[in-house]
């Protein structure tokens, strides 16, 4: 077995955080254009549709790619495997927890923009 060392503590953290990024994106964000929203809608009720439907199992997907690159023999990728996953979920839930304080204290949320005023109108670009 390899000995570890930091370069490997910090390939695993920006794996973390690509794993999240990219698991999120695809689970629950809108995407340019609304692509994500058309891929969950096409995707449907089959086994493409729940996967997309479930943070916690498309991780395990998302984490694959990742640990297949940072692995080096079948041990360590399926170490890596489970380990980026869990991260990812782990990453998720602070993510819930903090927009749950932000939305119990009235903070205003991470991902939003004031609504337009009637006076402003309906396109939110050309505010005054």
């Amino acid at each position: 077995m390899q000995q570890v060392n930091e370069a490997d503590g910090l390939f695993f953290c920006v794996a973390t955080l690509a794993v999240w990024r990219l698991t999120h994106l695809l689970h629950a964000e809108d995407g340019p254009f609304d692509v994500f929203v058309r891929l969950r809608r096409g995707a449907g009720e089959g086994f493409f549709g729940k996967l997309l439907g479930c943070f916690y199992c498309l991780s395990l997907w998302t984490a694959a790619p990742a640990a297949w690159l940072l692995g080096g023999d079948w041990r360590q990728w399926l170490l890596l495997w489970l380990a980026l996953s869990t991260a990812a979920i782990l990453v998720e839930r602070l993510h819930a927890g903090l927009l749950a304080r932000e939305q119990a204290f009235g903070l205003p949320a991470i991902y939003s923009e004031d609504a337009a005023t009637p006076e402003e109108g309906a396109d939110g670009l050309l505010r005054k």
